[in-house]
């Protein structure tokens, strides 16, 4: 009997400290919302303010009071409880920010914004910053999925082969690691447009990880798996696409993931070099005409949008790799 009762005081007590926790999101936006209107604005300021950044506390000070009531009454959304410190803490550092720029104007407003500035940006502009970030999704596209294409096939070759092992590692090696914005002379004057060009830069930084990755993927399927097939009477073709590379698909997707994130990366470096819209061309014109909220804000759409892209792949990861749920831990 005694035992029982010490075990419900330690759930209870683990309970207490969870709702404790729960809260702590909502706390946080709080104070940051108590410090926005109480202090007053710099004088050294001219421009006026904005109710941008007030509304989002506002907004985020419902949101997740209401969860966090909702947890303390009916449990679950132990994902929003799990994450509650990082939202209280990065909600305190944007009220920092926001004290050292708004407030109290401690770094230069040109180069730092205030918060309420760019989220203006963001509602003002988004027309044009969704516009250029629909090219910029159109040229990675364009790009990621050749470096796919071809680095998948490269990595099956090289991985299955002995002969194109021969001639295609050594070139793999030797041009693979130098940073694809190293080609950007050289594409400039292979390719007839600096849109084609940055469509092979994009592909030239996502075709060697992912080809490295298979190759090793297919090296390391167990043996025995095709002395199986073989005892089947299967063909190459077959023991390549249904035995090789399905063992090789956690490496692929390893190669996918990075790949995709040097893609992503040289996307940014590609459209400064002449092409016409898309998000990195966007900061780079803003930030020659001095325009930093702009910039802070056509890196809050990258964020954004490249935190989305990695979610729906892994989404795509786990739907395809289904079959290995519980082999496999990630």
């Amino acid at each position: 009997m005694e035992k029982d009762t010490i075990y419900v005081k330690k759930i209870t007590q683990i309970k207490d400290r969870h709702i404790g926790r729960a809260y702590f999101a909502s706390i946080a936006i709080a104070l940051t919302l108590i410090a926005q209107i109480v202090i007053p604005k710099s004088d050294t300021l001219i421009t006026k303010a904005l109710p941008w950044y007030t509304g989002l506390l506002v907004i985020a000070l419902a949101i997740t009071t209401i969860l966090a009531i909702y947890y303390t009454f009916f449990g679950g959304l132990k994902r929003f409880v799990f994450k509650s410190y990082f939202i209280g803490a990065a909600f305190l550092a944007l009220g920092l920010y926001n004290l050292v720029t708004l407030k109290f104007t401690l770094l230069k407003p040109v180069f730092f914004p205030a918060p309420e500035r760019i989220i203006d940006v963001l509602i003002v502009d988004s027309g044009f910053l969704l516009k250029c970030l629909l090219h910029s999704a159109q040229l990675l596209a364009y790009g990621l999925g050749i470096g796919i294409i071809t680095g998948l096939a490269t990595g099956i070759l090289i991985g299955w082969y002995s002969s194109w092992n021969y001639w295609l590692e050594p070139i793999v090696k030797s041009v693979g690691p130098i940073p694809s914005t190293a080609f950007i002379p050289v594409a400039l004057s292979a390719f007839a447009t600096s849109y084609q060009a940055a469509v092979f830069l994009i592909a030239l930084a996502s075709w060697f990880p992912i080809t490295v990755l298979t190759q090793s993927g297919v090296v390391n399927v167990k043996k025995t798996f095709f002395e199986v097939a073989d005892t089947l009477g299967a063909t190459d073709f077959q023991k390549i696409f249904h035995v090789a590379v399905p063992g090789a698909l956690p490496n692929i997707f390893v190669g996918i993931f990075n790949g995709t994130c040097g893609a992503f990366l040289t996307l940014m470096s590609a459209e400064m070099i002449g092409v016409r819209y898309g998000i990195g061309w966007y900061i780079n014109w803003q930030r020659e005409i001095m325009s930093y909220a702009n910039v802070y804000a056509g890196l809050v759409v990258i964020a954004v949008s490249f935190s989305l892209m990695i979610a729906i792949l892994f989404k795509i990861r786990d739907y395809v790799l289904r079959w290995q749920k519980g082999i496999i831990k990630w």
